[in-house]
């Protein structure tokens, strides 16, 4: 069973312009001649952070890790009041990565991404698949209607009623027929009173419910009120827009992957993004292939989900 490589610092790091009056947040660590590789976060509106880089081996790898427009240590923050996220979009970020790989003067990279970050590895991969060495997924997320309705619109509850009861509490008994709306006016209401309790409530819900076994560590962390501001907002602005993906897009377009190498990694009890959306994209991408971890829930690090990751990381820094 593999676990982390150890702790490594960044060489270099910055603050990338790239437009819109957005500043993206980047760092390199391992080696700076090794084969790059780019981390995705997920959310959208988590962030990077020292164990993403450790998910690869720094003797081989050029490790490219980077905040997503408006979270982590991006500017400006989505937390911000009177925050606009109309420049926020999957397409945003798609071109902002193109802009960071050639700021950083990389030809091609291995894209690695989980959660949110496995929906915008593939929406990028099928937008520029010549600057796609490798393609490592995990906890597959597409934004279907049938991913977003499982965990935000009642699905879940059969499995978390009691959290369920939580997440649901800042919202209307009238507003209760549309949840992701619902939140989406609580989040965006100029009251502090109203949109911090409802940023909370939206971030403990995915906290509570990613790992296998509640972790209250984890919870306490999405629950920090700046960070739960941002997260829930640009999560819940990118899902009232689906995406900006037409239904089913990134499984429909997969055909595009076919001559990528990849790797697909599920936790076989992910309740936050179910292995269903994971097994309709391996179909439509045999040409990956598909790790199901057997006692895994939508975490990262948990052992064989992370055991899984580092193996593929390994395997393709050779």
């Amino acid at each position: 069973m593999r676990s982390f490589y150890p702790e490594i610092e960044p060489y270099d790091s910055g603050m990338l312009e790239v437009g819109d009056g957005q500043s993206l947040y980047w760092e390199t660590s391992g080696n700076p001649q090794g084969k790059a590789t780019v981390f995705l976060h997920g959310g959208p509106g988590g962030e990077s952070g020292p164990n993403h880089r450790r998910l690869f081996d720094p003797a081989k790898y050029r490790i490219v890790l980077l905040d997503q427009r408006g979270s982590g240590r991006s500017l400006p923050h989505a937390s911000e009041p009177g925050a606009d996220l109309s420049d926020n979009t999957t397409w945003h970020l798609v071109a902002d990565l193109e802009k960071l790989r050639e700021h950083l003067g990389i030809d091609r990279w291995q894209v690695f991404g989980g959660s949110w970050g496995s929906a915008l590895a593939l929406a990028y991969a099928e937008t520029h698949p010549e600057r796609v060495t490798e393609l490592v997924l995990r906890g597959i997320f597409t934004l279907r209607k049938s991913e977003l309705d499982w965990f935000y619109e009642g699905g879940a509850e059969q499995l978390f009623p009691d959290l369920w009861e939580s997440f649901l509490s800042p919202v209307p008994i009238d507003q209760r027929d549309d949840i992701i709306s619902a939140y989406h006016r609580l989040l965006n209401d100029p009251d502090a009173a109203i949109h911090e309790p409802a940023a909370v409530a939206w971030s403990t819900w995915e906290a509570s419910t990613i790992t296998l076994l509640r972790r209250p560590e984890v919870v306490a962390t999405f629950a920090e009120p700046r960070h739960a501001l941002a997260f829930a907002r640009i999560e819940n602005h990118y899902f009232v827009n689906k995406g900006w993906f037409d239904e089913g897009q990134l499984i429909r377009d997969a055909g595009v992957l076919a001559d990528i190498p990849g790797i697909i990694v599920q936790g076989r009890y992910d309740a936050c993004t179910p292995p269903i959306t994971a097994w309709d994209l391996h179909r439509a991408w045999p040409e990956a292939e598909f790790v199901m971890v057997p006692d895994a829930g939508h975490a990262f690090d948990e052992p064989g989900t992370l055991s899984a990751l580092i193996e593929a990381t390994d395997r393709f820094a050779e």
